[in-house]
């Protein structure tokens, strides 16, 4: 129990999306489509009120970096799940452009396991805007039906920001956590270099 005391409020929301994953997996196996949706839609939800709070409260950590990233990448999968299920048809019609954009995603999971031994945490704002446009696609799809402009923005984005990830990967040869883009990236390593010049 000590050890639980370690983690903050922001920790337990994305400890939330993690529990909530067993339990979105049986509403989709009875096939409660709607709860399952309405589910989502709260795991989704802690995913914007964690930040919001790490950031409010000036309780950013890596610690919390990391479990909002596997918070995140657990709920993707069961959405996928779900979607497989509950929207087959959807699925099959565009299995080749999911393909297209899953592939880059788990090629930046292997590559960022084989340097860092763990996922990911720039939580970088592409990342975030993708994270936003594929949950109100999915929970749209999953309410009402799909609607195929913001699937090809999802799809487009999502490729971007996949693209972005890979890049930092092999921009930081130590793990980080919460860095904005590519152009941040760069700025900082710029300081870096002339304050190392200037000493």
């Amino acid at each position: 129990m000590p050890y639980f005391k370690k983690f903050n409020i922001a920790d337990w929301f994305s400890f939330y999306r993690i529990m909530a994953v067993p339990i979105l997996l049986i509403f989709i196996w009875l096939g409660e489509r709607q709860i399952f949706a309405w589910f989502l839609t709260l795991s989704y939800s802690t995913d914007a009120i964690d930040g919001y709070i790490a950031r409010k409260l000036k309780i950013t950590s890596a610690r919390g970096s990391q479990l909002d990233s596997y918070g995140d990448q657990l709920t993707l999968v069961v959405a996928l799940i779900g979607l497989l299920v509950f929207e087959n048809e959807f699925m099959r019609d565009n299995f080749l452009l999911i393909t297209i954009a899953l592939i880059p995603y788990i090629l930046q999971m292997i590559i960022a396991f084989r340097k860092y031994g763990k996922a990911t945490a720039f939580h970088t704002y592409l990342a975030k805007l993708s994270a936003i446009i594929q949950a109100v696609f999915i929970l749209w799809l999953l309410f009402f039906g799909p609607v195929y402009w913001l699937f090809y923005t999802m799809i487009a984005i999502g490729i971007l920001e996949t693209a972005e990830e890979i890049t930092l990967i092999f921009m930081y040869d130590k793990w980080v956590a919460g860095v904005k883009g590519i152009y941040w990236a760069l700025r900082d390593k710029r300081r870096l270099m002339n304050s190392n010049t200037k000493s």
